[in-house]
């Protein structure tokens, strides 16, 4: 059941904070339940998202204008890849990792303005998916919708596999199916010269050597269009090596930045340890002080106490001596 009802209850719960999706599902279709039974049997099978798929929901809804960048782009390399123009493609990779950079920290801040701050690794997801929606229409409509529910992958070749990957994709918009490219027409037609040649073989076979010499003395040249399929093909996949070796080396200067502050912070845990040791020491030495002072005090009070007896009886002799 994908119908508009159910999709604003989807939106109001994937536009939610993610500790308390479960929560906010129960309560809707507990609402709806008294309305509509199949409603809300729809509204409980609403899967959680994970928490890359949550931030970049949150990036949809309250930074919408990232997407869109990262759309057109896409458009304009998928439109490069058709035309086989190696150098756009080299110089929108290029684009791409600048744009992506910059949406993951907006992802970054939207998440942390919810409340929930993202991780390395979950903002290396934010950026997959991102990266995604800039390889496939459907991906890019599957992100667009605020509605993903896990992390999208794409391989520069096949289709992003959205099974799964979306909450109520019947309501997607429909993505045209990219055409299929056309046979080349010096290519043969395998099918019929199989068919046409089966009898032949059968009826009159003739030997296989001659014809692989032949094939071996007559190479066939590349046709053009190969070529620069070939060409694209190669831009692409060194624009992919470059990124790939450009996350790479931010990895490693992460992990070395992580290292460098584990190896100050055991530095000043140990200088904390050894000032908290003479602390305790100095505590303990004035304990012992005061323990003394304190004995010594009560010692002197009650000698002052026996002096100004004394001082009392000395001062009444005298006036009685005074007095005969």
């Amino acid at each position: 059941m994908e119908d508009e009802p159910l999709a604003d209850i989807a939106d109001r719960l994937y536009a939610g904070d993610l500790d308390g999706f479960i929560a906010a599902r129960a309560a809707a279709a507990k609402e709806a339940a008294g309305q509509d039974k199949e409603l809300a049997t729809a509204v409980r099978a609403l899967a959680k998202p994970s928490v890359a798929a949550w931030a970049v929901n949150m990036l949809a809804r309250q930074r919408p204008g990232v997407l869109a960048d990262l759309a057109v782009l896409g458009e304009r390399m998928r439109s490069a890849q058709e035309s086989l123009d190696a150098g756009a493609l080299r110089a929108l990779a290029r684009e791409r990792r600048t744009l992506l950079a910059a949406a993951v920290d907006t992802a970054r801040t939207v998440a942390a303005e919810q409340g929930r701050p993202i991780s390395g690794p979950m903002a290396a997801d934010v950026e997959e998916t991102l990266r995604a929606l800039t390889a496939d229409e459907g991906a890019a409509a599957a992100v667009a919708s605020g509605r993903l529910l896990k992390v999208l992958t794409a391989d520069g070749v096949n289709q992003v596999d959205l099974a799964g990957a979306v909450a109520l994709p019947g309501t997607l918009p429909a993505v045209p199916s990219s055409p299929r490219p056309s046979p080349s027409p010096a290519a043969p037609d395998t099918t019929a010269a199989k068919t046409r040649t089966t009898p032949q073989r059968t009826s009159q076979p003739k030997p296989a050597k001659p014809r692989l010499e032949a094939v071996r003395q007559t190479p066939r040249p590349a046709s053009p269009p190969a070529l620069e399929r070939a060409k694209a093909a190669h831009a692409q996949a060194r624009a992919a090596e470059e990124e790939a070796a450009r996350r790479s080396g931010d990895l490693q200067a992460e992990a070395e930045e992580a290292r460098t502050e584990i190896a100050e912070l055991r530095q000043e845990t140990a200088l904390l340890r050894e000032r908290l040791k003479a602390a305790e020491e100095r505590l303990e030495m004035v304990r012992r002080k005061l323990s003394g002072t304190d004995a010594e005090a009560k010692q002197a009070a009650r000698a002052a106490d026996k002096a100004r007896r004394a001082a009392m009886l000395a001062h009444e002799r005298v006036l009685r001596l005074g007095s005969n």
